[in-house]
């Protein structure tokens, strides 16, 4: 049966009660319907950390109000699904796939209905029909609200900044949370973010998009639900499942560059159960350190790191390492073409180039670091300290920054 509500549209009424007092309690309601998801709508068996189970509570506990409000004849208002569309952007910037939401979305409904079907306790098939009527008009009502905020969160077409320090330390935080999903006793995590390098073959920018949302957009396509991943800003970092060899991750990571239209550097590193806060960790800080050496974009591990990883230890050692390049702090285009050279794989027409200097230029500074330093840049022996000097220097140079940076 059907009645006119205050705002006048169709009220559904059950054998004379309005058919929205029936789920009783909200509460409890909305603390059954995050257990039935974490049992039966999510992929690893459990909602994904406790605040999302908490976000998950909040969401039902405003959808079965916003239900119960259509059953009474509200008619739905854009300003209605705020909360809605607002817990789907939360979602997809913490990396949780579209999938995995609308799955929680259509799970709760229709467990919702199952309910309703139960307590409404009449054989009479004009109310339930009714019922059903109008959870199928919440049902697409959300779907699309939330759907079109996920997708225009990913999008990002917001002006962020994406030119600081690329680590998302709330991804270290959160570590136990991709703990708790790992899908076996071992598992893989990828850290990438967007090298500062542009590829002169890179594809043309999608137009209107940021580049880190361009980024995002590619992960949720490549990888789909198949990967747990956590998304910032300025990158993203991937748990897979299993232990798959580097070219297989290599290849996966490929479109990447292709759909992002940017250049990315990306870290990995292997884990057991019980260690991914640690691996998590030990991928952010390679990353950061690959990009304060400058390294190409690609994919790289400990082994490619291992001698910059130790350096990057303070100490002492260190600080006496970023004493060998002292002397040239008065030149500073001495030290600028050392670094070029290096990073042209000491080929000096290609540093001249890079440089617009001639290549005799090139010899004579790269002759001065020698006589300046005690080490010869053009011998392994001495380009190897000068090498580590460098990166000591870079850093000693960053950890002072970080002094002095307010909190």
């Amino acid at each position: 049966m059907i009645d006119t509500g205050i705002s006048g549209a169709p009220q559904v009424l059950v054998d004379g009660r309005p058919a929205s007092t029936l789920l009783g309690d909200k509460s409890v309601v909305a603390a059954k319907l995050v257990r039935h998801l974490a049992d039966h709508a999510t992929p690893c068996g459990a909602l994904p950390g406790v605040q999302l189970q908490s976000e998950v509570t909040e969401f039902a506990l405003a959808c079965i109000s916003l239900g119960e409000r259509m059953l009474d004849g509200h008619v739905t208002t854009t300003e209605d699904m705020g909360e809605v569309r607002a817990a789907s952007a939360r979602w997809a910037r913490a990396g949780y796939p579209l999938e995995l939401v609308l799955r929680i979305l259509h799970e709760g409904v229709r467990k919702c209905g199952a309910l309703l079907n139960v307590k409404a306790g009449t054989t009479d098939p004009a109310p339930l029909l009714e019922i059903q009527r109008t959870l199928f008009d919440l049902l697409e009502r959300v779907t699309v609200a939330a759907t079109a905020s996920y997708l225009d969160e990913v999008a990002g077409t917001g002006g962020r900044d994406i030119s600081a320090d690329p680590v998302d330390r709330r991804a270290v935080r959160s570590a136990a949370g991709l703990r708790a999903n790992e899908r076996s006793d071992e598992c893989t995590i990828v850290s990438l973010c967007i090298s500062g390098e542009p590829a002169a073959a890179s594809p043309p920018a999608a137009p209107g998009r940021q580049p880190a949302a361009r980024v995002q957009a590619a992960l949720v396509h490549q990888l789909g639900g198949t990967a747990l991943r956590s998304l910032s800003p300025r990158g993203a970092t991937v748990m897979l499942p299993g232990t798959p060899d580097r070219e297989v991750i290599a290849r996966v990571l490929e479109p990447f560059t292709e759909r992002a239209a940017v250049p990315l550097i990306a870290t990995m590193a292997r884990s057991r159960s019980g260690t991914v806060p640690l691996a998590v960790q030990q991928v952010h800080e390679l990353l950061a350190l690959a990009r304060q050496v400058r390294l190409s974009p690609g994919l790289y591990d400990m082994s490619d790191l291992a001698l910059d990883y130790q350096i990057a230890r303070p100490g002492a050692g260190r600080v006496r390492l970023a004493e060998l390049i002292q002397p040239l702090e008065r030149t500073p285009e001495l030290i600028e073409t050392l670094e070029v050279h290096i990073a042209n794989d000491l080929n000096r027409q290609r540093t001249a180039k890079k440089m617009y200097v001639h290549a005799n230029t090139v010899d004579y500074r790269l002759k001065r670091v020698a006589q300046l330093t005690g080490c010869d840049p053009t011998r392994p022996s001495g380009l190897r300290r000068l090498q580590a000097a460098l990166l000591a220097r870079r850093l000693e140079a960053s950890q002072r920054r970080d002094r002095v940076r307010p909190e």
